[in-house]
């Protein structure tokens, strides 16, 4: 806690006075463009990683960057992407996976959540995944096989996108762009999903 105090006293002597006339505006309302929805793993840091700046981006987070289908009982996830495409006016939603992420491993090892009920009740959001792997082998590595699911949960997030009125609707207006990424910690690279090719590339050459 004192670190955190500390880093605040910083922000209010060092940062907020260079930015002052920015935090005036932001004061009185915000215009994000882009939500994007991530994982809550403390390592996934999207202005650092995007280099954006307050305003910039309306963020939603939780274990696993998951986004329940239409139907399923109303929480803050579904209540926070609806604001943002609703109200924002939001023109691109990046629904983003990482690698090392722990709701993907606890799919792949489920007994290890003894205990764990809630956890065990937000894999239903993500088992899916399971179906879009493709042609990963149970053979090969288990790291293989982690970005692998990890990518197809992403696929599947965007697709329980889809199952919601109000994302279709803004999305065949043209005013919304879905966009699937994967962040690789260790190299700090973001692949996208290519609908074109089936598969993810890198966002940057």
């Amino acid at each position: 806690m004192k670190r955190l105090i500390e880093g605040h006293r910083r922000f209010l002597t060092e940062a907020f006075p260079t930015r002052r006339d920015q935090f005036h505006l932001l004061a009185e309302g915000q215009a994000p463009e882009t939500l994007f929805v991530t994982c809550a793993d403390s390592r996934i840091v999207p202005d650092l990683i995007l280099q954006t700046q307050p305003g910039d981006l309306f963020i939603c987070r939780n274990a696993g960057n998951v986004i329940p289908r239409a139907g399923e009982p109303a929480g803050g996830v579904s209540a926070t992407i609806e604001y943002a495409v609703q109200v924002l006016r939001v023109r691109h939603l990046i629904v983003c996976g990482h690698s090392d992420c722990g709701v993907i491993r606890a799919l792949m090892n489920p007994e290890r959540l003894e205990g764990l009920d809630s956890v065990k009740d937000w894999l239903q959001h993500v088992e899916p995944a399971w179906r879009y792997l493709g042609g990963v082998e149970s053979q090969d590595s288990e790291l293989t096989r982690h970005q692998a699911l990890t990518q197809a949960n992403v696929l599947v997030q965007m697709d329980n996108l889809k199952s919601h009125g109000y994302i279709h609707a803004a999305t065949a207006e043209g005013r919304l762009r879905v966009h699937g990424w994967y962040y690789d910690i260790l190299s700090g690279r973001i692949e996208c999903f290519d609908e074109q090719a089936g598969k993810f590339v890198p966002l940057v050459g």
